[in-house]
């Protein structure tokens, strides 16, 4: 799905701050369709739209060797991987959360930046999101549909659906 392009008033384009949830976009897609994201895709249609300035995947690392060429693709993409080690409970349960880091980041360089774009349907973004429009931004959530807060949705200055078009 492309969009078309976003102009500053100098007839420039906005500038871009990228800000992708790894976990939250795998498993979504997982249980949604059954495929991958593609994030090529994402950064082709974001790049036509506006000036991708800074982008930041946050992902968990298990250290094993096919996450590590994912990581490797991100970075060849244009994101700054951000990684957390996994850990498993005495109790069976993971850990593994990257919220924090992720709106520290958020609220840190998006006095950079016109427009956030936030990969992620995880509600607890809400407020971020909130936050970051009242401090002027635009700001558009990518998310599975089904699968993305409508806490989230609402909130975003734009949703867009993750669908077949943003798929492997």
């Amino acid at each position: 799905m492309l969009l078309k392009s976003i102009y500053k008033e100098d007839n420039t384009l906005e500038n871009a701050l990228i800000l992708a949830d790894v976990q939250n976009v795998y498993y979504t897609c997982r249980q949604a369709y059954k495929r991958n994201f593609n994030y090529n895709k994402l950064w082709s249609c974001v790049g036509q739209q506006m000036s991708i300035q800074m982008a930041f995947a946050y992902a968990i690392d298990k250290g094993d060797t096919k996450q590590r060429e994912f990581q490797n693709i991100l970075r060849a993409i244009g994101f700054q991987v951000k990684l957390k080690p996994f850990i498993q409970r005495a109790d069976g349960a993971a850990k593994g959360d990257w919220d924090v880091g992720l709106t520290v980041d958020a609220l840190e360089h998006a006095s950079h930046v016109d427009h956030v774009v936030l990969l992620s349907g995880d509600g607890d973004f809400d407020i971020l999101v909130e936050t970051l429009k009242a401090k002027g931004k635009t700001v558009t959530v990518y998310g599975v549909p089904s699968l993305t807060a409508d806490s989230l949705q609402k909130a975003a200055s734009r949703f867009v659906p993750i669908d077949t078009a943003f798929l492997l």
